[in-house]
């Protein structure tokens, strides 16, 4: 039993290990087939397996390279915006370094005034007997609140036809800023130094005639002009149109005005300072009057005159100072005075009035906190002239063109009354005016 057993077993094994080799031996031939079926592709397989294997390696790169300046651009946007920002703050800073610097600027170069440019009482104390009266109310008027005075002069004769604020009228004077420009401008006229059209530097490129100059009234060119001339002769020829000395004839409280006696100093920009501001020189609102009055009338400087009574306007008798040799030349010297009103600094007197022909000039500066605005001028009429200055002290609303647009409302106020359209009457009880050279 046993022994039979064992004979099965055996033969068990035996038919076990005979299936399992066949078994191996089956499956080995089949996985070398696979294997020899893939090395025995076609070359057409073969070569659309490249093509999808090249395909593969290009997309890659591509999308590769793709991320590659992707990140690129990020990083340059990054510094763009890092730069732009870095030049926005520089900018910011400079530009705000730059305001600082022009504030500071400013408020150092801030002038402080301490006088009023308006008063209430101007024309109280005044004397205004002899004065016409048409004028004066007209002055007044057109003065207004503002601190100054209006003097209003016939140039054929030398007689003060209204002053309105007395007081200021005949005091010291001051500087007269660029009024001053109309003597240095004769002065240069008339020494041939220039013409109406010499074309004068002023400053690199630029270039300006008188008629230019006086309309715009131009600094720079009246300095150049008065360093040609010398501070003997600007003295000279302002001593000649009365400067530095009194312009009326016996008027109780007049003043003299100063005007200097040698340039002066350059720190203070010598003779050239004094052609453009009047730096140095004082001057009244009766010098100026009396000079433009002789321009108007075409070189004869009288002496002006204050009727003091009725009578006194009845009986007016011109008294003649000097003859000036300016006949020539006043016609050059015209030309600057009319653009002054017509498009230069005075033009702001034509929007109250343009019914007649004016010519003026302008002058603003200051001096010990107080600012003056000066406006000279005179009507060209059919019937006559009639000169006027206005002269104001004050503030920051005191300048010339302020004085150019009261004077405006001055001839206005004169207009609208029919001043200008007849011939003024006769003042001597004979209906005669008689000049007399007098020396004072």
């Amino acid at each position: 039993m046993t022994s039979r057993f064992r004979s099965l077993l055996l033969i068990v094994a035996t038919l076990l290990l005979a299936t399992t080799s066949f078994a191996a031996t089956s499956a080995t031939p089949s996985k070398s087939k696979k294997r020899e079926a893939r090395i025995a592709e076609s070359a057409r397989a073969q070569r659309h397996m490249t093509r999808l294997r090249h395909k593969r390696a290009v997309a890659h790169r591509a999308a590769a390279h793709r991320n590659t300046k992707a990140v690129a651009k990020t990083a340059v946007a990054g510094k763009a915006t890092a730069r732009t920002a870095s030049l926005s703050s520089a900018s910011l800073s400079t530009r705000s370094a730059r305001s600082a610097r022009l504030r500071r600027r400013r408020s150092h170069y801030v002038e402080q005034f301490y006088t009023s440019s308006y008063a209430t009482d101007a024309s109280d104390g005044d004397d205004a007997r002899g004065e016409d009266a048409v004028v004066r109310q007209a002055a007044i008027d057109a003065l207004g609140n503002m601190n100054g005075t209006v003097v209003a002069i016939d140039p054929s004769s030398g007689r003060i036809l209204a002053m309105v604020n007395q007081k200021l009228a005949l005091s010291e004077g001051a500087q007269p800023c660029s009024t001053i420009k109309v003597s240095v401008a004769l002065a240069a006229l008339s020494e041939g130094v220039i013409s109406s059209e010499t074309e004068v530097s002023t400053g690199g490129r630029s270039q300006m005639t008188l008629t230019q100059a006086l309309a715009h009234s131009n600094n720079a060119y009246f300095e150049e002009v008065g360093r040609k001339l010398g501070f003997a002769k600007v003295s000279y020829y302002a001593h000649q149109f009365g400067l530095g000395e009194l312009a009326g004839y016996h008027i109780p409280g007049e003043h003299l005005g100063t005007y200097p006696t040698q340039e002066i100093d350059a720190s203070l920009g010598g003779v050239g300072k004094m052609c453009s501001f009047g730096e140095g020189i004082s001057m009244t609102p009766l010098q100026l009057g009396a000079l433009v009055s002789a321009i108007a009338n075409g070189g004869t400087l009288y002496y002006l005159q204050h009727p003091t009574t009725p009578e006194e306007a009845v009986n007016f008798q011109p008294k003649i100072k000097r003859q000036l040799e300016i006949a020539d030349v006043i016609p050059e010297l015209s030309d600057g005075m009319t653009g002054a009103v017509q498009y230069g600094t005075a033009r702001r007197l034509r929007t109250n009035f343009s019914e007649e022909q004016i010519l003026g000039k302008t002058g603003t500066c200051s001096k010990d906190g107080t600012r003056f605005g000066w406006f000279t001028s005179y009507a060209n009429t059919q019937y006559g002239h009639i000169v006027t200055v206005i002269f104001l002290r004050g503030g920051r609303p005191t300048y010339g063109p302020k004085a150019a647009e009261i004077t405006g409302k001055f001839y206005r106020n004169l207009y609208d009354h029919n001043f200008f359209a007849e011939p003024p009457a006769a003042t001597s009880q004979n209906g005669l005016q008689k000049s007399v050279s007098v020396q004072q």
